[in-house]
């Protein structure tokens, strides 16, 4: 099983919903390998094709780009030791999370991969991207999106 994960709190949801509702009661014997896969953008595709200056700035935004990847990666750990998880895999691969993912399905021969919904509505998510739409058409196994509940006002 992938888990995708991302600096947001539906990711973070997802993967603490999985670990409920996969591996919860089932510490001696998981039904499933966890492998919780990060795709980190790559600095240049964050500040995008920018003029003068932007060669100053690449080193800045990657070191700003691995201590969000370190993070993500000991938050992903904290959860899964919280919920007795112990030997989860947590992967950091630069590049676009839509490729990351489904590669990351390939390479472990995972039967799901998880990610989390954003949410965005459809002209968000047409000019965006969806991340999970993509995968949900491309990744050679099934794909389960988690969608967080909505909050009543």
């Amino acid at each position: 099983m992938v888990v995708g994960i991302d600096d947001s709190e539906h990711s973070t949801y997802a993967l603490q919903w999985t670990l409920d509702h996969f591996f919860a009661n089932s510490t001696v014997n998981p039904p499933f390998k966890l492998v919780i896969v990060h795709a980190r953008p790559s600095p240049s595709a964050v500040i995008g094709l920018a003029g003068p200056g932007a060669v100053e700035v690449l080193p800045h935004v990657d070191s700003d780009l691995k201590k969000i990847a370190a993070r993500l990666v000991e938050e992903a750990k904290e959860i899964c030791s919280s919920k007795s998880v112990h030997d989860a895999v947590v992967e950091v691969v630069e590049g676009d999370a839509r490729n990351i993912l489904c590669d990351a399905v390939e390479k472990h021969h995972a039967s799901i991969l998880v990610v989390g919904s954003h949410g965005y509505g459809a002209i968000k998510r047409a000019v965006l991207g969806s991340v999970s739409d993509y995968c949900a058409h491309h990744a050679h196994c099934t794909v389960m999106i988690v969608k967080r509940p909505k909050t009543k006002h």
